[in-house]
């Protein structure tokens, strides 16, 4: 009996896991919490946002690859945060991955925040506005090797696409 006793604690041990851990960075042993400029109740941030736009930027949700009217863009302009308008990403650094979301090789440096994510079980690079702490997506190190090597894999629903003035 003592034996199954002490397989059954290892195994339970074993499957802690770690899906749903956050690193959190510390100074001097305090925990930091990040602040935002724009700050919003979920009320607010319900009234203002389509379901899919909530569900992504205040939920950390993922839209259906090949679903967002984004995804095939090539227009001129800027695509800024759907939460709050602060500009992310220039059109010129939008390319196709064949991922089915709208990828960019960098952004616009200063309005895009990083987080680790493990979610899925194993650490990812999570991107957020960095005005609204909106959820955009994730960057990856599989993208263009010509340019920076990122993939900036972005929810076409947490952007709005602005058109450069003609």
């Amino acid at each position: 009996m003592k034996k199954y006793a002490c397989i059954f604690l290892l195994i339970s041990m074993g499957c802690k896991g770690v899906s749903q851990e956050k690193e959190v960075v510390t100074v001097e042993g305090e925990e930091q919490t990040e602040t935002y400029r724009v700050v919003k109740s979920e009320e607010e941030w319900r009234k203002e946002l389509t379901d899919m736009q909530f569900y992504i930027l205040r939920r950390a949700g993922t839209e259906n690859p090949g679903s967002s009217e984004l995804l095939k863009n090539k227009m001129a302009g800027t695509y800024v945060c759907a939460g709050c308008g602060t500009e992310l990403f220039k059109s010129e650094y939008k390319f196709d991955s064949g991922t089915g979301w709208p990828s960019f090789d960098r952004e616009i440096e200063g309005n895009v925040a990083f987080d680790v994510d493990y979610k899925i079980g194993y650490q990812r690079t999570e991107e957020h506005c960095a005005v609204c702490g909106g959820h955009l997506g994730h960057v990856f190190e599989d993208g263009h090797r010509e340019t920076t090597g990122l993939r900036h894999c972005i929810n076409g629903a947490a952007l709005q696409f602005v058109p450069e003035a003609q």
